[in-house]
């Protein structure tokens, strides 16, 4: 089979995902309004108007679209060989369906990690696990199948919160997981033509499909969003994610790196990629455990939320975490390919750059970016009454809230 045949198979996927998603998110928009399931604008938040909160279920049909198309396709059916996709559809399915109701009716913190949990038990039941470990400087670990399990229950959580804790801004979450779909397939594809990873692999697959999935959003979900991805969304990315640098970093038993970066572990560089989304929600854990807060508990300290009390407005603040995404991306892509380690030195000063940008170029820090004065709530039913919505210090709108009717 030849190389190129499966890179155009894989780019057939990444279309279907990309068209389904984007064709059914309008009919998601039309189905939450009629319904009432939108998101109703809070302290934490960053929209003045109640917005539709179900762009999760397009996303899914994205998803299904694009096994669907690789399934069809001669060149890709070695991926469908093994049970691998069956776990992969299916935890994909069970987590989106919790998910969902936590959007409808919302459902508790340990019910949504207990989901999370049986999902990734369905990825080690059916496949889907680390098989080798490397960590830089130490050497290759061989995960047992005891250990495997504990050790994909534990990606999988980390995954699904670290995209859900970074949907915080319109098409943040989206694109920064576009970008790293993209830089895996990428980095999936280099390992592939070096013979290090199968052509059988269903890491490619997943990669182009989160990518197709999360580009068809964003055209309804950036600045100013016409809809939210909700937990559903946010979570079937991160659950995705996980299962490709799975099958990607962690299937492969060699030291590569781009020949240059020989101590990156390939499980190491997935995570580079995704370094903005998990240091994120690293330091989300830290700061509510030393603060004696539970982890479930929301605050306005994220990354994004830094860059706003700056003065960056949402666009801003949304584009410049691409680039930090993008620039990581190329910190790993760029020796991978070329082989030379010097070749990071203007992706390193082009992220000082951008770091003393976003710090000492603030659009106007005496303006509050999240100036929305309501009850905090996640969803809205019903027909409420005309409310005051504090833009700004200086100007002050009031706006009519169109629902339709319902039961509160």
């Amino acid at each position: 089979m030849s190389f190129s045949v499966v890179i155009a198979a894989d780019v057939a996927v990444f279309l279907a995902a990309f068209a389904v998603t984007w064709l059914t998110t309008p009919v998601a928009i039309r189905y939450a309004v009629k319904h009432g399931a939108l998101a109703e604008p809070n302290e934490r938040s960053v929209h003045v108007r109640p917005t539709p909160y179900l762009g999760g279920a397009a996303m899914y049909l994205g998803f299904v679209a694009a096994l669907v198309v690789a399934a069809l396709i001669p060149a890709l059916r070695p991926v469908f060989g093994g049970t691998q996709w069956i776990g992969v559809a299916i935890s994909a399915t069970v987590l989106f369906a919790v998910m969902l109701v936590d959007d409808l009716r919302d459902i508790s913190p340990p019910a949504k990690v207990a989901g999370m949990v049986l999902a990734a038990g369905i990825l080690s039941l059916l496949g889907v696990t680390m098989t080798y470990f490397r960590i830089p400087f130490a050497g290759l670990i061989v995960l047992s199948s005891d250990v495997a399990p504990l050790v994909t229950a534990v990606w999988v959580v980390v995954m699904c919160n670290a995209m859900n804790l970074i949907d915080g801004l319109d098409g943040l979450a989206a694109g920064v997981a576009a970008i790293a779909g993209l830089a895996m397939f990428l980095f999936a594809v280099r390992l592939q033509d070096l013979g290090l990873l199968g052509l059988d692999s269903l890491g490619p697959v997943l990669c182009v499909a989160v990518a197709g999935m999360a580009l068809g959003f964003l055209r309804w979900n950036f600045h100013p969003a016409r809809v939210f991805m909700g937990d559903a969304g946010a979570m079937l990315l991160g659950l995705l994610l996980a299962a490709a640098t799975m099958l990607i970093g962690g299937r492969v038993d060699d030291a590569f790196s781009g020949q240059t970066f020989f101590f990156f572990a390939p499980l190491v560089i997935p995570i580079v990629i995704l370094g903005i989304p998990v240091a994120d929600m690293v330091v989300s854990f830290v700061r509510r455990l030393a603060t004696g807060r539970s982890f479930a508990s929301a605050d306005r300290e994220h990354l994004h939320h830094r860059l706003l009390e700056l003065g960056h407005g949402p666009r801003r603040t949304v584009l410049m975490i691409y680039a930090w995404t993008v620039l990581l991306s190329c910190v790993v892509l760029v020796p991978t390919y070329t082989g030379r380690g010097n070749a990071i030195v203007p992706l390193a000063l082009a992220a000082m750059a951008l770091l003393i940008f976003a710090v000492f170029h603030p659009g106007n820090p005496k303006r509050p970016q999240v100036p929305v004065i309501g009850s905090p709530g996640k969803h809205v039913r019903g027909r409420p009454p005309v409310r005051r919505v504090t833009v700004a210090p200086e100007d002050t709108v009031t706006e009519e809230i169109k629902l339709p009717a319902g039961r509160r």
